[in-house]
């Protein structure tokens, strides 16, 4: 099904209070934490391989998502479903099935990567938004614009690899909204294209919905300090009193040349964006993203109301702006390794 958009490479034209701020709900807590703190749009999937946090415990069944629909509605704030993995070819209808429950549910929008369930979601439930994940790895225009010419997306959430130059230069040429990343958990990876961990663990993230399966992480205690392992692998040695994290191929230590140990591939940090909040906005993103469906309601709460009021002030004034030092502490506290960076955004030779 090809659904033809108009002027494809027209700029949107968006004003500072378009902007939306998008915060994760791994469970229903976490969805009421979201909303009660400023949420405009809140993102959480099944409790299956069909989202991309495949965790025990977190996402939502039939009732509760019903419940979490209502209580986001209720207050007028949106509710996305992400749904976000890639379709196997022993069991497509699992990925189907999940489109017909997403539609069925009301949810105001689907997040899809795959282009086979666009495909499916146009011709069956053609009145469903649909935005493209970031796992979709769509990282210029050209792309954004197939999938908005094919199967209509209306906004696309961009890979966290792109410079501001370059997010200025998506925008300009797509009729599309972009929703870029704030805050939370940085990926090394091309989103979409990472297959790390499957070399471990035989799973990879884009079909399971998860880069280290619960099943395969293993803490241990040694003389030489706490191990995190995954499938039996050493990911990490941490001494006693120092903060571990949960264990990821990319984010392990390493040795390495001349007895050295250290993050080889990435350190444990987490992105923040506040700084950048202005040019955004000038910009015309449509929404800021907050990561991080797998952490607490506490997590949601402190990160939602920080950027609420961080987007609120900048909207009423943008010339004035800064990112207030309160701000900032608030969210190192909850930040991967309590540091941030501004990530691929700030690149100081492009």
């Amino acid at each position: 099904m090809s659904l033809i958009a108009e002027n494809l490479t027209a700029p949107v034209a968006l004003s500072c209070a378009a902007m939306e701020l998008v915060c994760p709900a791994g469970s229903l807590p976490a969805l009421k934490a979201a909303v009660d703190h400023g949420a405009d749009c809140v993102y959480l999937g099944f409790r299956d391989a069909t989202n991309a946090r495949n965790f025990a415990g977190l996402n939502f069944d039939v009732a509760a998502i019903t419940t979490g629909i209502r209580y986001a509605h209720d207050r007028g704030r949106k509710v996305f479903l992400a749904l976000n993995t890639y379709p196997q070819a022993a069991a497509p209808q699992v990925w189907q099935n999940a489109i017909d429950r997403a539609a069925h549910s009301g949810v105001d929008a689907v997040i899809l990567a795959d282009p086979g369930l666009m495909a499916y979601a146009c011709e069956h439930h053609p009145d469903l938004r649909l935005h493209l994940s970031v796992q979709g790895s769509a990282t210029n225009f050209e792309a954004i614009n197939f999938y908005h010419q094919h199967f209509g997306i209306a906004r696309a959430v961009l890979p966290r690899v792109l410079s501001m130059t370059q997010v200025g230069q998506v925008l300009e040429k797509t009729p599309v909204e972009i929703e870029v990343f704030g805050f939370g958990s940085l990926c090394v990876m091309v989103e979409g294209r990472c297959a790390l961990s499957s070399y471990v663990t035989g799973q990879a993230p884009n079909t399971h919905g998860v880069c280290s399966p619960p099943k395969a992480v293993r803490w241990v205690e040694t003389p030489q300090g706490r191990e995190s392992r995954l499938n039996g692998v050493l990911i990490d040695r941490y001494a006693q009193g120092e903060n571990a994290g949960y264990p990821t191929l990319c984010k392990g230590r390493f040795d390495v040349a001349d007895d050295e140990n250290y993050y080889a591939i990435e350190e444990p940090t987490s992105l923040n964006t506040l700084e950048l909040l202005p040019q955004l906005m000038k910009m015309g993103v449509s929404a800021i993203k907050i990561e991080g469906r797998q952490r607490s309601p506490a997590y949601v709460a402190q990160v939602t109301q920080v950027w609420r009021e961080a987007i609120d002030s900048c909207r009423d004034n943008p010339h004035r702006y800064s990112a207030k030092p309160v701000w900032m502490r608030s969210l190192d506290q909850v930040a991967e390794g309590q540091q941030h960076t501004l990530g691929a955004y700030h690149r100081p030779w492009k």
